[in-house]
């Protein structure tokens, strides 16, 4: 997963605003407590941080798998 799909995957899934909430004050304990933002920054794999971020935000798990991509034409 890209970082454009990362972030792409987060608006649609929390919003603009939520979003920058979400990636940069919710701790992911899978990550020893750094946030989204602060795990890609460091080198974390997006896919990997998303999934962890998904299970934080008790997203459901229909909604892990194909976010963030660009729909086909």
């Amino acid at each position: 997963m890209r970082v454009s799909e990362f972030r792409q995957a987060v608006l649609d899934e929390f919003g603009a605003g939520y979003g920058r909430v979400v990636t940069g004050d919710l701790v992911l304990h899978e990550f020893d407590g750094l946030t989204a933002e602060q795990a890609i920054s460091a080198g974390e794999d997006t896919r990997e941080v998303w999934l962890a971020l998904c299970r934080a935000a008790d997203v459901p798990q229909s909604r892990w798998y194909g976010v963030g991509l660009p729909q086909p034409r």
